[in-house]
């Protein structure tokens, strides 16, 4: 059914880096969610009333709030689609990360209302209404849910959408929640226990829980969140596969969309390369990984000297100091500048984030310490940085 409604409704739809595509996807989830979440919003509200069910009723709004995030889901995505401008210079990709947190907001505005009914109804508890009519369209709401469900999370994993996705969890969230109230029903006419309220209560947790971690999702690439390990692997593999490039470091990806990838990266080359050649091979390194990878990358060069065999040799024990004192750190961009009465170690090196400002002033000092006794002249010149890569 998703294929079909795919191929029916999207053009292009193997295209799915392409914005207009995108935007494609976004529309049919968007529709076909207020549709299905409308009609099961006008079957619970009325089945909820005839057997006097706050729980059924309150999952009638639930799924009203889901008709309202489809329609968030459709402008949001379409309005992602637009190109930038003077204002937007790099484009309105984020706009679905924004839909998603409102998606995010509208859930836990539910959960709330409906855990304030359920406590009036836990302290006022009534009886509920056996009818095998409600139970059996519950039982297909159930199916329904479960069919959006998997349906905008497929879309959601095809295009790599936040907004889809989280409408997607939201979905299972209902069907959890539909089968909590499908449970209520049945004890209820088996015991006569008036379990209603505690019921309504623990669909409103699992809508808050739902609501928060949507909102948690979708913050985190608004605030800026650390590249993953497979990402870092494919670009770093793909720019260092390349003739004259030694190594790569400092890898940062900025996320504008999930259609509009930035990164910056430093690779280090011999020093006494052609410049110009090294200018063509790092052209061609940018227009492969944007057109492989879909990211705009940017490179930095860092000149390596490959001859000069006694400083090489005074690194490799200077790194081994460092290694003894830090096993976790990685030392790059590393330079040995001799003075008259020094000589400068100057280099980056990336340290664990459990480091505070303590431990970096103690690191620093057991490391002029101990390069000390490898030689007085030493003098360090250390930027401590922290990794870009979620491991």
């Amino acid at each position: 059914m998703t294929e079909f409604l795919v191929k029916k409704f999207v053009k292009d739809y193997d295209n799915t880096g392409n914005a207009k595509v995108r935007s494609a996807y976004g529309i049919l989830s968007g529709c076909v969610g207020v549709i299905c979440n409308i009609v099961l919003f006008l079957v619970k509200l009325t089945g909820g009333f005839l057997i006097n069910s706050i729980s059924v009723t309150a999952d009638a709004f639930n799924n009203l709030s889901d008709a309202a995030s489809s329609i968030v889901t459709l402008v949001g995505t379409k309005f992602a689609q637009k190109p930038a401008d003077k204002e937007h210079p790099f484009g309105h990709g984020r706009s679905e990360y924004i839909a998603a947190f409102i998606v995010a907001f509208l859930v836990l505005q539910v959960g709330f209302t409906c855990f304030k009914n359920s406590f009036g109804k836990i302290l006022k508890p009534e009886s509920v209404v056996f009818n095998i009519g409600i139970l059996v369209l519950l039982v297909l709401s159930v199916l329904v849910k479960l069919w959006l469900a998997i349906f905008n999370r497929g879309l959601g994993q095809k295009i790599n959408s936040g907004v889809l996705k989280a409408t997607g969890t939201d979905a299972f969230g209902d069907v959890l929640i539909t089968s909590v109230t499908i449970v209520s029903i049945i004890i209820g006419r088996i015991t006569g226990l008036k379990i209603d309220g505690w019921m309504g209560a623990i669909v409103s947790v699992v809508v808050i829980i739902a609501g928060f971690n949507i909102a948690k999702e979708t913050l985190e690439p608004l605030l800026g969140e650390a590249i993953d390990k497979e990402t870092y692997d494919k670009v770093t593999e793909k720019v260092e596969s390349y003739k004259g490039i030694l190594g790569s470091h400092d890898l940062i990806v900025h996320n504008y969309g999930p259609s509009h990838i930035m990164a910056t990266i430093h690779v280090e080359v011999e020093s006494k390369e052609n410049l110009e050649g090294v200018h063509e091979i790092i052209d061609r390194i940018e227009r492969d990984v944007l057109r492989e990878l879909g990211i705009f990358l940017v490179i930095h060069v860092d000149p390596v000297d490959l001859e000069d065999e006694e400083n090489l040799l005074r690194k490799q024990a200077i790194l081994g100091v460092i290694g003894e004192i830090e096993p976790k750190a990685s030392v790059h961009d590393f330079r040995i500048v001799e003075e008259e009465e020094r000589i400068r170690l100057i280099f980056d090196m990336l340290i664990p984030y459990s480091y505070g400002e303590k431990q970096r002033e103690q690191l620093l000092k057991a490391m002029e310490k101990a390069l000390k006794e490898l030689n007085e002249k030493y003098e360090l010149v250390v930027t401590l940085d922290n990794s870009f890569v979620n491991e």
